[in-house]
């Protein structure tokens, strides 16, 4: 019985770089048997050991999630679409605003700021002062960040919060359009209440200049009615998911890689929240940073727009927000799915026997050590560059190896001898282990992994570059390109 496999960014390079697959099955285990007999990297990112699928991998026969099915044995009927939906990071939730909030009536100039909106019965004049009136933190002012607080700002939004702790870098300006190359170096706050002034000089912009944490997550949300989450990091996405709920916030999500996004309304009443939707992060290092992976320029703007737009919804008290549903978007095909969501009742933080009362050490929660860090377990010898260049200058047998993809090697290379790391199994015959082996990926994580591979197939002498590409711009060579 022939059915189609969805398979999300992340995953494609594991799946012959193919969005679908079609394959045979009567269930859905046997489907998805089929599809890691095929391509049976793609395995090891679906199941843990001993054949569980993954916590933080969602299964969705159509519109519907495996879990609330049979799972595994969730029958297949002929023409059905099965969708792999990975972590990245019902009701109606209703801002928190108090009706009798006190707000100034609009100014001329607000009128006239504002006549598109007012002129639309959906808005209206009462529609306008329920905006003006609302409260909105935004955590997160990079790629989703921007456009959300562009449009919020220009919509009217009375009072408008930020958390950020950055500085603004020449890589963000592919994408985060709230800021100019003026901007670079200075800290994004800074630039973004700017910018956002000079759009709305009748709005209220606060500023959290500070990394959110378990300490001052609760303060610092507690005075908005409506949460964004516009974060880039599991860490963070959980603490803003724990948080919106212990403080019954609606929590608007959204999260991009590559050429995919996924939006929803989380902490509805009688609704999930993240943690109905994904239990666990996945491990440190197996889903890719838009640092590792890539995100082209305008899927931020298109998931910010949506988050935003839902942002309105609910304040507004119009239409119909996600709640309860996931919004998938894939840039390339230009296609939307939409999957039915559900509380799980037995989540530790939203379930009816809540065994989270407190936010927690989300660090520690999702094994992080730091930005595309190695998995903890994965300790492998290092070099540093200044000492690869040094061994390198004495005339060493060298093998440089460069793991990364060869698009990468485009941008810039260090005339390393190239195998991507997906490719490294089956391709490890090629290194010539005469000499010592110098491993080298962007900036040390999946090196790290290579090193580790290598080393248990048998290979004695082999180093990480510490730091990869990035180090050796920085302390080597600085016509080195940073990607």
């Amino acid at each position: 019985m022939a059915v189609k496999v969805m398979i999300p960014t992340p995953l494609r390079p594991f799946a012959g770089k193919q969005a679908s697959v079609e394959v045979d099955g009567r269930t859905v285990g046997e489907a998805l048997d089929a599809l890691t007999g095929r391509y049976q990297e793609l395995r090891k990112h679906l199941y843990a050991e001993g054949g569980r699928l993954r916590s933080f991998v969602n299964v969705y026969v159509n519109e519907e999630d495996i879990r609330h099915l049979q799972k595994d044995e969730t029958p297949l009927r002929e023409g059905d679409t099965i969708s792999i939906v990975p972590s990245i990071a019902g009701g109606r939730p209703q801002p928190q605003t108090a009706a009798s909030d006190p707000v100034p009536p609009l100014s001329k100039e607000e009128v006239l700021r504002y006549s598109r909106h007012l002129i639309m019965p959906e808005v209206g004049m009462e529609g306008q002062l329920k905006l003006k009136r609302a409260k909105v933190l935004l955590v997160g002012s990079g790629g989703l960040g921007a456009p959300l607080a562009l449009y919020l700002a220009a919509a009217g939004v009375g009072r408008l919060g930020l958390v950020d702790f950055d500085r603004v870098d020449f890589t963000n300006l592919q994408r985060q359009v709230l800021y100019t190359t003026g901007d670079v170096g200075r800290p994004k706050l800074e630039a973004a209440r700017r910018r956002l002034t000079d759009l709305n000089p009748e709005i209220q912009i606060d500023t959290y200049e500070t990394h959110l944490t378990s300490e001052n997550a609760l303060d610092i949300l507690r005075p908005y009615d409506i949460i964004v989450d516009g974060t880039d990091n599991f860490p963070t996405r959980y603490l803003v998911n724990d948080a919106s709920v212990l403080l019954g916030k609606p929590n608007v999500y959204g999260s991009i890689f590559r050429f995919e996004g996924q939006v929803s309304v989380f902490g509805a009443p009688d609704g999930p929240c993240y943690r109905c939707l994904y239990p666990e992060p996945p491990p440190p290092g197996l889903v890719p940073s838009c640092a590792e992976g890539g995100v082209l320029g305008v899927l931020p703007g298109i998931i910010g727009s949506l988050q935003a737009m839902e942002v309105l919804k609910l304040v507004l008290g119009n239409g119909n927000p996600l709640a309860g549903r996931l919004l998938v978007f894939d840039a390339l095909e230009m296609s939307f799915r939409e999957l039915k969501l559900r509380k799980n009742p037995e989540c530790p933080i939203c379930g009816p026997h809540r065994t989270i009362t407190e936010l927690i050490d989300y660090y520690e929660f999702c094994g992080v050590r730091g930005e595309e860090a190695p998995p903890p377990s994965v300790q492998v010898p290092e070099m540093t560059a200044r000492e690869l260049r040094e061994r390198l200058s004495r005339g060493e047998n060298i093998f440089l190896l460069d793991v990364r993809e060869p698009h990468e090697y485009q941008i810039c290379n260090l005339g390393g001898y190239l195998i991507p790391l997906g490719d490294l199994p089956r391709r490890v015959q090629e290194i010539n282990a005469s000499g010592p082996v110098v491993v080298h990926c962007r900036s040390g994580a999946r090196s790290a992994e290579a090193v580790d591979f290598l080393r248990k197939a048998g290979f004695s002498r082999v180093w990480n570059l510490k730091g990869g590409i990035l180090a050796w711009s920085d302390e080597v060579d600085p016509s080195v390109p940073k990607y």
